[in-house]
């Protein structure tokens, strides 16, 4: 769950509470507390061909009641698949705190958009709600049978909307399905949706669910509703939850419906000794020469370079959770001694060497031994060491490992095509992948693989889940000279999605954590191959 306590890196403060914020726009930004310095929260979905977008996709922040949370919102116009929200149309943007949006009349909150001279940008409705701490998820399964046809020259492209009811008698939408092309006879795919954002925990409060006809301009049919609740779903199939959707025209029938338990990261973690989650830091570091003050390996009697801080920021997070404390260190893209051999996954140590490294303190030795020996040598192929650590995650796909490759580049990807099918592949093995770009380069493509808005694909396939994490170094440049505190929010935003991605992985896969042992220690986590 997203915390908007992410400037702390001391991580000291206690939230009051858990407080979900929708919001009819594109990208949230949060100000660090105590400066002036925004930073990208998160996303909602693009929603096509309106100019009243209902987001299914919520804002999880964490209420400081004692501090002043700043928000800003901007709102844009997506003209192409790109992440980089640069190069869509900006629409106009508002600024309001946590605090106004909870302390508004019903926690509803209107607020004017700006930003654009002399143009009127519309308006943002904001609502908050605190949540509850159920941790269930629901997957369910519906279907409808003669639905009103709508469409005139032919049937109908039948969808649902959820909606969770609010203590103010209003709806909050929750889900969308599909859309079903062509048919009056539809049947879903069946969806997974937390309990809390159904009903928030109160199993009678209404949920409402419309029925719409799909048209591509997005001005959709209104075909009907009916209402339910999460206890009267919770029944399954039965005939108590068949819907007539229009008096003696068309039903919806609920075919299935099942709960389960929600597994945090922690849970994995506290498993019991025969199974307990062991992520593997492989550290891959794109090497060149540094004897130039230009150069980003260049060794600064002062203080380290980009790739030492990265390496540091993240290994220190990571090596706390390892019980050998042995890190494999390569590197790529370098001409190798003594006859100038081209490598793309070589041990730091040096090829007669092992490249497991002892603590965050042997891989930088590495790193700094390796600047003295190789050269830099192009093209920059990131598929080779990709499929060298995938190869290692495949032989150990039961749980009880979880795989983190680190790459550390200043290069553009010269074998994109060969990466894609690398990363797609990779993506159904326990295997996270962390990509820190240094130096002034555009990094289009590494943005590319950060698939959090478009998945990867390669020859037609998508990936099975999002992987890849990108972040520049750039952005972390402290401009206070406060350089701890820059590598503490480096390492806390490439590591911020490791949790989600294995639980993706291990839910994907059925597995479940083993008990904790009430008298076994926190188990470790370390490295093997």
């Amino acid at each position: 769950m997203a915390s908007i306590g992410e400037f702390d890196p001391l991580n000291t403060r206690v939230p009051a509470t858990k407080i979900e914020v929708t919001v009819s726009l594109v990208v949230l930004y949060l100000q660090a507390v105590g400066t002036k310095e925004w930073r990208e929260f998160g996303r909602t979905e693009v929603i096509d061909n309106t100019r009243s977008p209902d987001f299914v996709r919520k804002f999880v922040l964490d209420f400081f009641f004692e501090e002043k949370q700043n928000l800003r919102f901007d709102v844009y116009n997506v003209d192409s698949r790109s992440c980089n929200i640069s190069k869509h149309d900006f629409l106009g943007q508002t600024f309001c705190t946590l605090g106004e949006i909870i302390g508004s009349t019903g926690g509803r909150l209107e607020k004017t958009l700006s930003g654009i001279p002399g143009k009127k940008c519309g308006v943002i409705i904001f609502t908050a709600e605190e949540l509850s701490n159920c941790r269930d998820i629901a997957t369910m399964q519906l279907c409808a049978n003669k639905l009103d046809k709508k469409d005139f020259f032919g049937k109908s492209d039948p969808f649902l909307v959820f909606y969770r009811s609010n203590e103010d008698g209003t709806f909050t939408i929750c889900h969308k399905t599909e859309v079903i092309k062509n048919t009056l006879n539809p049947v879903w795919q069946p969806f997974t949706i937390p309990v809390r954002a159904l009903c928030n925990g109160d199993y009678d409060r209404t949920v409402k669910v419309d029925v719409y006809d799909w048209d591509r301009d997005g001005s959709h049919d209104f075909i009907g509703e009916f209402t339910t609740s999460y206890r009267e779903l919770s029944r399954g199939q039965n005939q108590f939850n068949v819907y007539e959707v229009r008096h003696d025209m068309g039903v919806v029938t609920l075919l299935s419906f099942k709960v389960e338990s929600e597994y945090t990261f922690v849970d994995f973690i506290r498993g019991g000794k025969e199974q307990t989650y062991h992520p593997s830091l492989y550290y891959i570091v794109n090497v060149c020469n540094p004897s130039q003050p230009t150069s980003l390996h260049y060794m600064s009697p002062y203080q380290m370079n980009a790739y030492a801080m990265a390496l540091k920021a993240v290994g220190e997070i990571i090596q706390d959770y390892d019980s050998d404390k042995l890190f494999p260190a390569y590197g790529f893209g370098a001409k190798l001694p003594p006859d100038g051999k081209i490598s793309h996954a070589f041990p730091l140590g040096g090829e007669d060497e092992s490249p497991n490294c002892v603590g965050i303190e042997g891989v930088l030795e590495a790193y700094f031994q390796s600047l003295r020996t190789v050269q830099l040598y192009g093209p920059t192929n990131f598929a080779p060491v990709i499929n060298k650590v995938a190869n290692c995650a495949a032989e150990i796909t039961d749980g009880s490992q979880y795989f983190v490759l680190l790459m550390i580049t200043d290069g553009v990807i010269s074998d994109m095509v060969q990466t894609k099918e690398a990363v797609v592949n990779a993506a159904s093995l326990p295997l996270s992948i962390i990509i820190v770009g240094v130096g002034p380069a555009e990094f289009d493509a590494m943005e590319e693989l950060d698939g959090d808005e478009v998945r990867v694909s390669s020859r037609g396939r998508l990936a099975e889940r999002d992987i890849v994490q990108f972040v520049p170094f750039r952005d972390y440049i402290d401009r206070s000279g406060n350089q701890v505190l820059s590598m503490a929010r480096l390492a806390k935003d490439v590591l911020a999605e490791i949790p989600d991605q294995l639980l993706s992985f291990m839910k994907s896969r059925g597995i479940e954590p083993r008990p904790a042992l009430s008298t076994s220690p926190l188990p470790e986590l370390h490295r093997h191959i």
